[in-house]
């Protein structure tokens, strides 16, 4: 099915536009975890059990991309395969989507640019592993990940595992606080760290029923905010990497970055690389992992979502 939203034609598969018509729960997932995550064929096995733990929890997953000068919202096995394979595809985040849909070639959404999707095809929920946030030393570089600025400006539920440690998480909460973004752990105390199980800094708020979520989701929307409603799931205690392993590595890999010069957009690959390279490849796996546990939280509360505006409709 394809549908205009002003000049920009969205096409939906037809499981996710069925599930839309029904009023079933739907996920937005981000399709840059396919071309910039894992190498081939693990990125493509990973994509489709990170779709399977969406329906697991009771949603049904519509991964994004760009090709062709559409935005199709829920990607085929085929689709998944070919971006899995295909080197070269950009990856694209909310500034650069206007440019990659007039050029009509292959994209990858990141959290940005999926944010922004999943809003015009009418998906209330977006599950991602892990945001991005405020970087260490923006006070002097002021990078600061469009994934937040997006969070001000696109009314949908973003469910992922906290930020990575590589970012100035007291930062990235205090951006989120200023913006007034709610941010909601789910059955936890602390704001997560990605593949750490704590970030060591509280969360503002923590609800442990999922239809406490749905009301809050629904109440943020109802009293004229525009914005996007936080909620953050800790990877699972077996799979998690210990926080001060992952401190020491940043820091060795920050000072490393420094004295290559590595600055911009090069530098969250660096240090994820480092960080992988100290803990033997633990943090991959982990990686893999918070993936999966994530999707399988936000199929459960966008069932919960889609339950609670049935009842109140």
């Amino acid at each position: 099915m394809t549908r205009e939203h002003g000049r920009v034609p969205l096409v939906f598969s037809e499981e996710v536009a069925d599930a839309l018509a029904e009023r079933r729960p739907v996920v937005a997932l981000e399709s840059n975890v396919i071309t910039h995550g894992l190498p081939y064929p693990d990125n493509a096995a990973t994509a489709r059990k990170v779709e399977d733990a969406v329906r697991a929890g009771g949603a049904v997953p519509a991964t994004i991309c760009v090709e062709g000068g559409q935005i199709k919202v829920g990607m085929t096995d085929e689709d998944v395969e070919r971006f899995a394979s295909t080197p070269g595809i950009p990856k694209v985040s909310s500034r650069d989507l206007p440019v990659i849909l007039a050029q009509g070639g292959l994209g990858a959404l990141t959290v940005a640019s999926s944010v922004v999707a999943a809003e015009l095809a009418g998906i209330p929920f977006f599950s991602s592993a892990g945001i991005g946030g405020v970087h260490r030393g923006a006070e002097k570089t002021m990078d600061v990940s469009s994934d937040l600025i997006q969070f001000t400006r696109s009314k949908v539920a973003v469910v992922c595992a906290g930020a990575k440690s590589i970012l100035d998480l007291n930062l990235t909460m205090e951006y989120l606080e200023t913006h007034c973004v709610p941010v909601v752990s789910y059955r936890s105390d602390d704001f997560p760290a990605f593949y750490c199980v704590s970030s060591g800094i509280r969360s503002p708020q923590r609800l442990d029923d999922e239809r406490v979520i749905a009301r809050a989701v629904e109440n943020h929307w109802a009293l004229g905010n525009d914005s996007s409603f936080l909620i953050t799931t800790p990877v699972r205690e077996e799979d998690a990497i210990d926080a001060s392993e992952v401190d020491a590595a940043i820091a060795g890999a920050m000072a490393a970055a420094e004295r290559d010069g590595v600055r911009g957009n090069a530098i969250t690959k660096y240090l994820m690389r480092a960080v992988d390279a100290a803990t033997e490849g633990r943090s991959s796996r982990a990686n893999m992992s918070v993936l999966v546990s994530t999707a399988e939280v936000g199929g459960r509360l966008a069932a919960a979502h889609a339950r609670y505006r049935e009842e109140t409709a």
